[in-house]
This record gives C-alpha cells, sequence and structure tokens, in this order.
C-alpha cells in the first residue's frame, strides 16, 4: 500500500477513504485496508474462538456462528493452530520411546528449549548466546537482579515506575530488603507529573541525571500495562550507563509488540513472558537477556544443573563449568510441551518480521484511535452523551498496539455490555479497558466492529445508569 509512506496513520486514512470516496467510519475503508494487508494471511495460523464459546456472550445481541472480536492480545494471545499437533507429537514420543525421547527425535527434550532459542533471539534483536528461555518472567527478574543488584552505602538504590506492575513492585521491594536496605530509602518511584497519565521521557533523563550517582539499578518496563505507554529504551539504558548504572527491562508487554535491538541498544539485561503478543498460552515459558559484555564478569547466585557447560553436563562429577552469560543462569530443564507451544508461535513470527509487523501495527492501531475520537470524544454541547479518553501516548513512536481507554460511565458496566456482545478485551481498575488490535491475526474489520459494538454497549451503559 503506497500510501504507507506518509508518516501519520490519520493522513494514511483520509488519503484511503478519500480514494475510495467514502468516509473514514464507513466500513468499505476497513475491508480495502484489509484486502490489502500484506500480512492478513498470518490470522489464518490461530484459532479465533467463536462468540457462543465465550462464557458471557449474551446470543441474543450476536450471531453464533461469528468469531468473536478478540482484542486481548496484550493479556492472553490466541493460540497458534499447531501447538496441538506439537504437544500431541511429544506426548506419541513419549508413549513410544519412554527415556528415549530426551535425546532423539526433532525435538529432543534434553535440547528443546535450545531447538528455538534462534527464533526468540531473533525477535527481541539479540545474539543466540544472549538468550534463554526458562521458568516463568518474575522468577528470572529474581535471578538477574541478584546478580546485577549490588548494593552499596553510596549506590544502593533501584529506579522504578511508580506504577509497575505489582509483581514488578514485589520483586524489586523484596530484593532491597533480602540485601538489607530499606525500601523507603532505596526504592526510588517514578511519577507521572501531576495530573498527567504517562511519564514524560525528560523527566526520566533528568531524574537519571539527578539521582544516577546513587541508582545500582534502572529497571522499567518496555511498555508500561496500564497506560500502553512505549519507552525510549535505548535513550533511558544510555542515560543510565553514563551515571554507571545498571539498566534492564521487563519486555511482557513489549515482546512481539514493539521493535527490540537489544544487543545494539547495550541494554544489561532483560525478561519477558511469552503469553501475551507470543501467544504461547497461560503460564508459558519465559525468556531472558544478558548483554554478551557481561559473559565473564556477571554470574548467577543461584546455581542449577542446566547452567552446566552441555559438553560435560552428563559427567556428573560436580564440577561445575559454568556455561558463561545468560545460559549460565538456567536452573532445569524446561517443560517439553511449554518449548512446543512457543516453538508453534516463533514459527509464524518467523513468516514476517518485527519491522512488517510494526509497519502495519502503527496503521492498525491508528484506525483505532480515528475511529473513538471520530465516534467518542466528548461533546460539549451534549454534557450527558458517553465519551471516551484516550490515555495512552497519541504520538505512535511512544505507544505498542495497545490503547488504553478511560470512560465517563462505569467502566464495569461497559466492559460487560461489551461481553455480552461477543468483544474479548481486558479491563484493569480503577478506569481503564486495554484494547489491543495485535498485527499478527487482528484485521482493520476486527477493529470496526469493535468500534459499533462499542457505541451499543455505550447506549446501553447510559440506560441501566438511568
Amino acid at each position: 500500500m503506497e500510501l504507507l509512506n506518509c508518516t501519520s496513520p490519520a493522513m494514511i486514512l483520509e488519503r484511503s477513504a478519500s480514494v475510495l470516496g467514502c468516509s473514514i467510519l464507513d466500513q468499505k475503508l476497513a475491508l480495502h485496508l484489509d484486502e490489502h494487508d500484506a500480512l492478513q494471511n498470518l490470522r489464518q495460523h490461530f484459532l479465533v474462538p467463536k462468540v457462543k464459546d465465550l462464557p458471557y456472550t449474551d446470543l441474543s445481541y450476536v450471531d453464533e456462528k461469528e468469531e468473536c472480536v478478540y482484542l486481548a492480545g496484550n493479556s492472553l494471545g490466541l493460540q497458534p493452530k499447531h501447538v496441538k499437533t506439537y504437544i500431541n507429537e511429544e506426548l506419541d514420543k513419549w508413549h513410544k520411546m519412554g527415556v528415549h525421547g530426551h535425546f532423539e527425535g526433532s525435538r529432543p527434550w534434553a535440547l528443546g528449549d535450545e531447538c528455538i532459542v534462534d527464533l526468540m533471539a531473533n525477535v527481541v534483536g539479540a545474539r543466540v548466546e544472549e538468550v534463554a528461555l526458562m521458568n516463568a518472567l518474575t522468577v528470572n527478574l529474581h535471578l538477574l537482579l541478584l546478580s546485577f543488584y549490588k548494593p552499596t552505602s553510596s549506590r544502593h538504590k533501584i529506579l522504578i515506575e511508580a506504577k509497575a506492575f505489582p509483581s514488578d513492585h514485589y520483586a524489586v521491594e523484596s530484593q532491597i530488603q533480602l540485601r538489607g536496605q530499606d525500601p523507603k530509602k532505596s526504592m526510588l518511584l517514578m511519577h507521572p507529573r501531576e495530573g498527567e497519565e504517562t511519564l514524560r521521557m525528560e523527566d526520566i533523563i533528568s531524574m537519571i541525571e539527578k539521582e544516577g550517582d546513587s541508582i545500582a539499578v534502572i529497571l522499567f518496563s518496555g511498555v508500561q500495562y496500564y497506560t500502553g505507554q512505549l519507552f525510549d529504551m535505548p535513550a533511558i539504558t544510555k542515560a543510565g550507563h553514563k551515571k554507571g548504572c545498571f539498566v534492564g527491562f521487563d519486555l511482557a508487554h513489549a515482546v512481539g509488540n514493539a521493535e527490540l535491538y537489544l544487543h545494539d541498544w547495550e541494554v544489561d539485561f532483560a525478561c519477558w513472558c511469552t503469553y501475551k503478543y507470543m501467544n504461547s498460552g497461560a503460564g508459558s515459558l519465559a525468556g531472558a537477556f544478558i548483554h554478551e559484555k557481561h559473559a565473564k564478569t556477571i554470574q548467577p547466585v543461584l546455581i542449577g544443573w542446566w547452567g552446566h557447560e552441555m559438553k560435560t553436563r552428563f559427567l556428573m562429577d560436580n564440577q561445575l563449568q559454568l556455561s558463561p552469560g545468560i545460559n549460565g543462569y538456567r536452573i532445569s530443564n524446561p517443560s517439553i510441551l511449554l518449548v512446543c507451544a512457543l516453538q508453534a508461535s516463533l514459527e509464524i513470527f518467523n513468516q514476517t518480521s518485527m519491522k512488517a509487523l510494526r509497519k502495519k501495527s502503527v496503521l492498525l492501531t491508528g484506525y483505532l484511535e480515528c475511529l473513538i475520537k471520530q465516534c467518542y470524544t466528548k461533546d460539549e454541547s451534549d454534557p450527558q452523551k458517553p465519551y471516551v479518553k484516550i490515555i495512552t501516548p497519541s504520538n505512535v513512536e511512544e505507544r505498542g498496539c495497545q490503547l488504553s481507554l478511560a470512560f465517563s460511565v462505569p467502566i464495569k458496566t461497559v466492559y460487560k455490555e461489551l461481553e455480552k456482545r461477543g468483544v474479548a478485551c481486558d479491563m484493569r481498575e480503577p478506569n481503564v479497558l486495554r484494547i489491543a488490535p495485535v498485527p499478527l491475526y487482528n484485521s482493520f474489520s476486527d477493529v470496526y466492529r469493535f468500534i459499533n459494538i462499542l457505541g451499543c454497549a455505550l447506549t446501553a451503559s447510559q440506560k441501566e445508569q438511568a
């Protein structure tokens, strides 16, 4: 689509609608965008739930044969079709081979994670030896902080978002306490300016410059889970390093969503889950990264068998030969069933590139933004009309695919009405719906359907209030 050379999604949409002789609000535009979507074939690799199978759908509102409007990939990605096939292959191998499955077949159990780590490294912009697939996100965060957080009397603080995901907050707080420090003094919380929802980059850099000499570790999310803000990770890393800090990121909402170049940005460490945009199922295998510059200088505090070099691991002589870098942090072999689920998703990512996915994502989320602003902006002439406020940054460089929407009517009522009508999205207290059109499998028609259903939900919410 030649119009994609324009920088503004709104401009692309306006020009496309003009060529078609229709309004941006016309379904004709959504169908046109889908028809010219170079990545549209990727959707066929996923299983999209039918509205009749969702637990809270009211079939008096929807056609039970329809697929739901699935906009919750920021919470749990859709199931790739090959997951069941791959898991069944391993169950069959277990049945037929028993213990021999550890080193036989295309996916040996003892090497299962290593069979797909190159695909994961591509997604996060890292070298293969800098990435490991292991554990769950917060377990990996704890393991990494044990190595990178070495407080001294003068450098003992960890800089983190004030509204970080609770798990990160708890991990940081407990790591500070574990080292005999006081979280009230050593946990440096970064707040937005009064009256604002998101953090300004100039404020983050200013905080690092001001407090950097006392900061041991900077830990930010790549994409903020509540607001959907995409942080400038290379700028934060550069500023942190300038002050002598280690810089790490929780990439739970960034991996598979934003372009990442962890090696080139010289990020010190990172960790992520794979059940959101990476579509590998609830409780799936997580990832971790340590830059190669630390391979010989940073070592794990807690060590397990799987951190021993593979070539001598099975000598069983209890003489540790620690794998360098992140591979030394592996505690034990991961479940092959979790490997199967992640492999099925990574193979789909391998059919395209994060650059291509990001290009579609900018337009797809821009389309959602334009329709919300056209249809549900606050109307000063009608103060009773429900409206929507987007708290995610409008600058496409400062967001991924998620838009966080705040409402003038009770959020739980709106959410309930959307569920009745076959929309799967995500509600977060106190007052936000997180809507994530995922470029791997969502279409422009999904966004169009959501906008129309949202109108019905708002009307129903208003009637319930009356």
